[in-house]
């Protein structure tokens, strides 16, 4: 008597019963990054992108013949090659470090200018019923495709009428009217995406706008407020074009100083180096600070 195999078939799930959800694209990706070739893969890219910065560093601790006479990669066989002799000349020149403090006059303001006014303003398009809500949204979004050039010219005749025209708070004012856009359009999407029942509760215990506002909507708003005050930051600090039309040509930020240095002094190597290194690293210290709060925000709107 021979016994037959029979093959059972696999147990279906029952009607009712509990389904695995299919997890969102984002949330499949992140998983198979913690792969071992991947993670390979993505160090070395990180390395290959902070190559330019560790070749301007390297540069920038050689003497200017050396610089002339060979490239920046020598002093991993010459290490003896460094030298702070060019910080110590970019220290006792005024000029340069006297940009850096005007380059952060006019970066913190208007990015702190542009967040907390983007704030404000996403919450009450997102949370807040006034007429016109939805059309006035239209137009806020309408504005991110205005580019800047098209303004630089009705603008500084603007801020010449009203002796704006070559100040720091003209510049500021700039980059916060051309950051608003941008900043309205995300941080309302995010703060839309909060639970109502949340806000409604809130209400409930007593909790008025101002305080739902500040207790409620900003402590979850953070990693958003991050990603947007990153960006803001780095576009303002590295910006060239609006300084160089409305700043002070007295007293103009590290990019248009730097750029004067070269127009001037071509082969003024030992000062345009650090100083350009010092210009590159405020913006790689900020991210790599709030990288944290960067990467939560642009997942979370990712998620959404």
């Amino acid at each position: 008597m021979t016994t037959v195999d029979r093959v059972v078939p696999a147990e279906r799930p029952r009607a009712g019963g509990p389904v695995r959800a299919r997890q969102p694209l984002p949330a499949r990706i992140a998983a198979r990054a913690g792969g071992g070739a991947l993670r390979i893969f993505l160090i070395l890219v990180a390395l290959f992108w902070l190559l330019p910065s560790v070749g301007l560093l390297l540069s920038s601790l050689r003497s200017p013949q050396q610089i002339a006479e060979s490239g920046w990669w020598q002093v991993l066989a010459q290490p003896a090659q460094l030298t702070w002799d060019n910080y110590s000349q970019l220290l006792s020149n005024g000029k340069v470090m006297g940009s850096l403090l005007t380059t952060a006059a006019i970066t913190v303001p208007a990015t702190l200018l542009v967040v907390v006014i983007g704030s404000l303003a996403g919450y009450a398009f997102a949370w807040l019923d006034f007429p016109g809500r939805d059309g006035w949204f239209l137009l806020v979004v309408g504005l991110l495709v205005v580019p800047v050039q098209v303004a630089l010219i009705p603008v500084a005749k603007l801020f010449g009428a009203v002796g704006l025209f070559e100040t720091t708070a003209g510049v500021i004012l700039f980059h916060t009217a051309f950051g608003l856009p941008f900043a309205v359009f995300l941080l309302r999407n995010f703060f839309a995406g909060i639970p109502r029942e949340l806000l409604e509760a809130a209400r409930l215990d007593g909790a008025g706008e101002l305080r739902l506002f500040t207790r409620v909507v900003l402590p979850l708003g953070g990693p958003a407020i991050a990603s947007l005050g990153i960006f803001q930051f780095l576009w303002v600090w590295n910006d060239m074009l609006v300084a160089l039309i409305f700043a002070d040509s007295g007293h103009p930020p590290i990019t248009v100083a730097l750029q004067q240095e070269v127009r001037q002094f071509g082969n003024n190597i030992d000062v345009l180096a650090p100083g350009a290194f010092l210009s590159m690293v405020v913006p790689l210290i900020v991210f790599f600070a709030f990288q944290r709060q960067f990467v939560s925000g642009v997942m979370a709107g990712a998620v959404k």
